[in-house]
């Protein structure tokens, strides 16, 4: 099965290759894991005490963001080097203190898996919640170094638990801790006979909150929003911006929109009365309705801003963080393609979320969330839901 797997990783790389000729985000990877072994090598030669961190993209890194702090505080004298798959997480991520060395992650091929655990050598490595590199996890598990995964969640459905999936199951029992998000996961990892797991919950929680008790001021923003209401929508896809289109008419909002996409300003510039962030000023701006957001990075500081939110993804594969909207103790809107995040689930339950198939459900939820004291909502929910990075450095 391993040959297969491989065969399969060859294929997904060459395919990669193909698709770079016409999308910017795989001609990125390309680029990045271009000599990217010898670069590794070069920047960590004669270094010891290395862990190996590794992230996704900048949604996994952010869950991930406050279990590294932590773990610095704990163990000050190990070096952090920190890898990526997708540009999301790289590009914004390179340059920042948090680790020592930030990293495309090379392929999940046998040979680099190698030389990650005879030659980087880390004396640990940590999967963050979804980062399933077989042919690491082998390597690793043969040199006798610890791996853990924390914030993962399962789902039945996955290939883990069907019969197809037996020998990714096996692998996974080679990892030496999971620390998981909740108790389904739990019983899922024991029908395959992995018992080595502790529910610590998502450490996404203790990020958002750290995030949002840092200090952020930004003037033009301040101007634009001119004391009117203001809807900020976050990660949004070309159906989520069809759904908002005449919101500023019809209820009399400003609107603030930060794309997940930047290709797509080209067609939000052609709203009305709108402007880009990098084209605004304090002289330009009050006039203006619509804020488009074609900045990188700071989405999540200005939900603030927001009197509610809507945050994006929910009509195509799944939606974006909303805890990164709620923990302001604003209301958030999204769309129907919610079932897969357990938060959103949760914060639906408990009147934090509203979910919306059409524009006429989109301005019901505004006006009922016009009416609602969201913070006593959401204060003593993320007081229970924070703790987990603590909880697995104190194990790691």
């Amino acid at each position: 099965m391993r040959f297969t797997y491989n065969t399969l990783i060859a294929i997904y790389q060459m395919g990669i290759w193909v698709y770079s000729f016409f999308d910017n985000k795989a001609n990125d990877i390309i680029k990045g894991q271009r000599d990217l072994i010898k670069k590794i090598k070069k920047e960590t030669k004669n270094q010891n005490n290395i862990v190996h961190f590794h992230a996704s993209s900048l949604g996994e890194f952010e869950q991930g963001k406050s279990v590294i702090k932590e773990y610095k505080k704990k163990y000050p004298n190990h070096k952090i080097l920190l890898t990526f798959y997708s540009p999301s997480g790289y590009n914004i991520i390179k340059n920042s203190p948090i680790a020592d060395w930030v990293f495309y992650l090379p392929h999940d091929k046998k040979k680099n898996a190698i030389f990650f655990s005879e030659v980087i050598k880390p004396i640990k490595v940590i999967f963050i919640k979804y980062e399933f590199w077989f042919n690491y996890i082998i390597e690793y598990n043969k040199q006798n170094i610890p791996i853990y995964f924390i914030s993962t969640t399962f789902r039945k459905n996955q290939y883990f638990f069907k019969w197809y999936g037996k020998w990714f199951a096996k692998q996974l029992r080679k990892v030496n801790q999971f620390y998981v998000q909740n108790t389904t996961t739990i019983e899922l990892l024991k029908s395959i006979k992995i018992t080595q797991a502790t529910v610590c919950g998502d450490s996404r929680f203790d990020t958002v909150i750290e995030n949002s008790n840092q200090e952020y001021k930004n003037e033009i923003i301040e101007k634009f929003c001119n004391k009117k209401k203001v809807l900020v929508a976050g990660s949004t896809w070309e159906k989520d911006e069809e759904i908002l289109n005449n919101i500023c008419e019809l209820l009399n909002y400003k609107l603030i929109i930060a794309p997940h996409e930047m290709n797509s300003i080209s067609e939000l510039k052609k709203l009305p009365n709108s402007i880009l962030l990098s084209e605004s000023s304090c002289s330009n701006i009050s006039t203006k309705n619509i804020l488009i957001i074609d900045q990188i990075g700071i989405l999540s500081k200005i939900y603030k801003y927001a009197n509610i939110t809507y945050v994006g993804g929910g009509f195509g594969k799944g939606i974006h963080n909303t805890l990164e909207a709620a923990v302001y103790n604003k209301g958030v809107i999204i769309g129907p393609n919610f079932h897969k995040f357990e938060e959103a689930k949760e914060m639906i339950s408990l009147g934090i979320i509203k979910s919306i198939s059409t524009n006429k459900e989109l301005i019901t939820s505004i006006q009922y969330f016009e009416k609602q004291d969201i913070e006593e909502k959401t204060t003593p929910y993320f007081k229970s839901k924070s703790g987990a990075a603590i909880k697995i450095c104190n194990s790691i």
